[in-house]
């Protein structure tokens, strides 16, 4: 929920000195990171190291279901044990294919990942800007900070019957309490004038609830995002320059 990204190599020495296992999640990772979408292992050259890797075919890969990749020891324990995987129902065929046809595309091209990350990198600069109070985060993950439950839940409301922008509100027991925050999800799909939109909207819910601003920062891109996203996207050209 905060966007941070673990050590990974530092835990597997760790778990290599003491005979320990690792397990890693990478739901909020696969298809966005790594020169094949496996996630943050693979862009650390890490995979092979890890025991067990989780991931899933919904958020990155926009279809359903789950995996874990193991050796077939691990897997087939998992298989015959697990009671969430015994009494699951199996995805149907149109929901394999589509997730088939998704890992195939982000294995082999590197533009919806070079977009993904210039969009989200784009609306936290614009946040920032705003002196909204994201939580710095080195992922694509952009945590809008309000700390209230009530207020929290509010400003999704606001959000939605004002502007007609969906943001779910993150409240306990998700977070801890007097952390609650508004988690924005930018995706490669996103345009400039969407994030504008989002932010005046944003603006307007922090005034209306009296929710206290930062003072504005202006925070330069990462420019090699920018520029591998403005080979393909002409109109982020301007902000890679």
């Amino acid at each position: 929920m905060d966007g941070d990204i673990a050590p990974i190599a530092e835990i597997v020495a760790l778990a290599k000195r003491y005979g320990a296992m690792t397990y890693i999640d990478e739901v909020h990772a696969v298809g966005m990171y790594g020169p094949r979408g496996g996630g943050v292992a693979e862009r650390e050259g890490l995979m092979g190291e890890i025991d067990v890797i989780e991931g899933t075919l919904a958020k990155g890969f926009g279809a359903m279901g789950g995996y874990i990749a193991a050796n077939a020891a691990i897997v087939d324990a998992v298989r015959s044990y697990a009671p969430q995987f015994i009494f699951t129902t199996t995805i149907p065929p149109s929901v394999a294919a589509s997730a088939a046809a998704a890992v195939k595309r982000l294995k082999e091209s590197q533009t919806e990942r070079a977009r993904h990350q210039a969009m989200a990198q784009l609306v936290k600069h614009a946040l920032r800007a705003a002196g909204l109070p994201v939580l710095e985060n080195p992922s694509h993950i952009v945590p809008l900070m309000v700390c209230d439950a009530a207020k929290c839940r509010a400003a999704s409301e606001m959000l939605l019957e004002r502007h007609d922008v969906y943001i779910q509100p993150i409240n306990y027991p998700t977070v801890a309490r007097g952390t609650e925050r508004l988690r924005i999800t930018p995706t490669p799909r996103h345009t400039e004038a969407q994030v504008a939109t989002l932010v005046e909207a944003l603006v307007d819910v922090w005034q209306t609830l009296d929710l206290p601003f930062e003072t504005p920062k202006v925070i330069p891109f990462r420019r090699e995002s920018l520029e591998a996203a403005a080979c393909v996207y002409p109109e982020l050209k301007k902000a890679a320059e």
